[in-house]
């Protein structure tokens, strides 16, 4: 294996793409980024992470209002008066957060463009993970802590993905989902889940080699 490899990981909602990223992780004993990713990246930005949270893989939009900074210090109020913060700059300060962790050391990076944003950097290998409708309903009832119907969690997965695919769409000249934008796509269902790690962390090797 190289000294310095990403593997980034687009999912589906409920396709268990973030638990066989974390397995992935584990599995090379390599750095695992997900949300933590958000927040490290807004702090790298000096804003509060719950504006990075709130706009996490959507499509860009103007915020206006107070923004809280932090300098390094205590945290001071910044008021946008008659200009605003767009989400572009929250998108850009993401993937210089993305590019300086990719050029620390190998990991693993779940969602964000990150494929998109690494295209010009070698031994990168994109993964993305997808299940039958179904199968993603019953993960995001399992995991959900409100109570939700087969149906309910069917349109969360639904406008969850529109999103994803929305800001991915955008942000990228490829397409969401669709097995040409990556280097392996794959059904979360078809195999036990030991399986798909394996086979998943075998495939990664060879494209490495």
């Amino acid at each position: 294996m190289p000294e310095k490899y990403v593997i980034t990981v687009g999912r589906s909602f409920g396709s268990g793409g973030h638990t066989l990223a974390e397995a992935l992780a584990r599995h090379f004993g390599i750095a695992f980024y997900d949300k933590e990713l958000l927040s490290r990246a807004a702090e790298k930005a000096g804003l509060s992470k719950d504006y990075f949270e709130e706009n996490d893989e959507r499509e860009p939009r103007f915020l206006s209002g107070i923004f809280a900074f932090n300098m390094g210090f205590n945290p001071v109020h910044w008021y946008s008066g008659t200009s605003s913060i767009s989400g572009d700059n929250i998108y850009k300060a993401q993937c210089d957060f993305i590019r300086e962790i990719a050029s620390a050391g190998p990991c693993v990076i779940v969602g964000r463009t990150a494929d998109y944003v690494l295209r010009d950097m070698p031994n990168v290998v994109n993964i993305f993970v997808h299940a039958p409708v179904d199968e993603c309903a019953r993960r995001i009832m399992q995991r959900s802590e409100a109570p939700l119907t087969h149906q309910q969690a069917i349109t969360l997965a639904q406008k969850t993905n529109k999103l994803r695919a929305n800001f991915y769409n955008f942000y990228s000249d490829k397409h969401w989902g669709r097995s040409d934008s990556y280097h392996l796509s794959v059904d979360s269902s078809s195999m036990p889940f030991d399986k798909l790690v394996e086979f998943v962390a075998d495939f990664v090797r060879l494209k490495l080699q």
